[in-house]
């Protein structure tokens, strides 16, 4: 049986705006639905920010700092524009250099990495075409099937890093244990949700898929899923109706109607909750893998709003420590390098937030020759940084020297436009914190790796197939947490890949610790 957890325990995480620069919250952007929005799409791109001239920055705010010399002229080339801005004596200003600003991009104004003309920014939506792939499969909705082939490849390469679906695949597999399934998906669609969703109908289940972002869908993968007869609905850069109508298009397919939910910051189960009613009373349960999603669970089980059973998987061990710690160990420095081609070694940082997050960046730029320092308003936290090695110091005392600042937080105006006044020319500062709106690093790398991916898809599967296959019953009206000899079992799943070989306890030791031969080791209070 999975345990609850009260939904108090997740009122201290609530997330705020990281920029006062943008204010408005899409329901489909969700970047809290993970410390660094996993999947964001991988296309870096740099863009001259104008408006940032005009507006005070207060928040966890991402670009790079310049102070202007008096009567100086700043002009920056796109692929498309060319913006010049000038600047008097009297005034000083920090123009900002914007890293793939997810949460402002629109399509008048969006400057696309590999566009040639304006026409292509205006191309048609995918919605008013009707496409057919050789095979006659047309339910689906996506920009171009042409690129199916280079989709095909980056699955085919992401299932290689994600060793705990193949082994689950080959234990399981032939048991079919999701025959009869109808999974209904809202989340990012990249080439590791491909092997996810390759993976659920192996394991027996029918499945229809759209995105929980409307910057975050990789077409490529999209019209590779599409040749393989896979209902996709989406594209990189719909409009906010194209959002909910893709999620319409999953939902209302004829005779078809879903019984588990898998969804990324909640917006397909608020829809079916409020569009289809009868569709949502009817469901064996929800799979919700972002603090956002969760968050709106517990709401609508305190309501009584909620008509079936949901997994919480945002809070699952494996999930918590591997996306938040070695994920944005490894990404902070593709981000930097991609976005600012500086020499890392011998700079000076300030990290602000030691939490998962703040642990794993100040490791991975310490690990390449980074003086860090760390703010911090936990004297836990502090306490740790300081046994790590890191000074312990406020922002404002270090901000004129540093040559990079990166948020961690969570919070909202931790960095002041008075702050960012004082830091140096040339000063790199990005968000790699939980924001709803505030922009975050993350979507200038390549991608979060596979392997990390791998942890969270197998557990999402796992949570499947327990709400598919539990009868009627065991599972209330609630929200669960998976439990622990679930997640020692995912663990497990990717022992293999490292060459692992795990120590077994004799019924002598098992019977001095209290637990069982085979697991769960560590009680439900055990942090690890």
């Amino acid at each position: 049986m999975m345990s609850k957890k009260s939904e108090n325990g997740y009122q201290a995480e609530t997330t705020a705006c990281c920029n006062a620069e943008n204010h408005h919250h899409h329901p489909h952007h969700h970047h809290s639905s993970s410390h660094c929005d996993r999947y964001a799409a991988r296309k870096p791109s740099i863009q001259f920010d104008r408006a940032s001239l005009l507006t005070t920055t207060d928040g966890d705010g991402g670009g790079i700092c310049k102070s202007t010399s008096p009567s100086s002229t700043s002009t920056t080339t796109t692929p498309n524009t060319t913006t010049t801005v000038s600047t008097s004596a009297s005034t000083h200003v920090v123009p900002t250099i914007i890293v793939d600003d997810v949460s402002r991009r629109t399509q008048q104004s969006t400057i696309p990495f590999d566009s040639e003309s304006d026409e292509d920014q205006q191309e048609a939506s995918p919605r008013i075409s009707v496409k057919r792939t050789d095979s006659g499969f047309e339910d689906f909705c996506v920009r171009n099937l042409s690129i199916a082939k280079y989709g095909r490849k980056e699955i085919d390469i992401a299932e290689q890093e994600m060793p705990g679906l193949m082994t689950l695949l080959e234990r399981v597999g032939a048991e079919k244990p999701l025959k009869n399934a109808k999974i209904v998906g809202c989340t990012h669609i990249t080439a590791q949700t491909g092997v996810l969703i390759r993976t659920l109908i192996q394991l027996g289940a029918s499945v229809r898929w759209c995105a929980c972002n409307i910057y975050s869908t990789q077409d490529e993968v999209a019209a590779a899923l599409v040749n393989e007869n896979i209902p996709i609905f989406a594209w990189e850069g719909e409009t906010e109706e194209e959002f909910w109508w893709c999620i319409d298009k999953c939902v209302s397919a004829g005779h078809w109607r879903p019984n588990l939910i898998v969804d990324d910051g909640g917006d397909m189960t608020s829809y079916v909750a409020k569009t289809y009613p009868t569709v949502f009373a009817q469901l064996k349960g929800i799979v919700e893998e972002s603090l956002h999603g969760v968050h709106r669970l517990y709401s609508m089980s305190k309501t009584e709003q909620l008509a079936a059973p949901a997994m919480n998987i945002n809070d699952s061990v494996l999930k918590t420590r591997f996306d938040s710690i070695y994920s944005c160990r490894e990404s902070i420095i593709d981000c930097l390098k991609r976005t600012t081609d500086s020499m890392l070694g011998g700079k000076q940082a300030v990290i602000c937030g030691y939490g998962d997050i703040g642990k794993g960046v100040s490791n991975a730029l310490k690990g390449l020759g980074v003086n860090v320092v760390v703010t911090e308003i936990d004297p836990i936290c502090a306490l740790q940084a300081c046994m790590e090695g890191f000074r312990v110091v406020r922002l404002e005392d270090v901000a004129q020297h540093v040559d990079i600042v990166i948020t961690c937080t969570s919070n909202q105006h931790v960095v002041t436009r008075n702050l960012m006044n004082q830091m140096k020319s040339g000063c790199i500062l990005c968000n790699m914190g939980r924001s709803n709106t505030g922009r975050q690093v993350c979507p200038s790398c390549s991608c979060v790796p596979s392997l990390v991916i791998s942890i969270t898809a197998t557990t999402q599967i796992l949570a499947l197939i327990e709400l598919f296959t539990s009868q009627r019953g065991r599972y209330k009206k609630d929200v669960y947490l998976m439990p622990k000899k679930m997640d020692e079992y995912v663990a497990s799943l990717h022992l293999p890949f490292f060459g692992a070989n795990l120590t077994e306890l004799t019924d002598a030791q098992a019977e001095y610790l209290g637990v069982n031969k085979t697991g769960p080791f560590k009680q439900n209070y055990y942090r690890y």
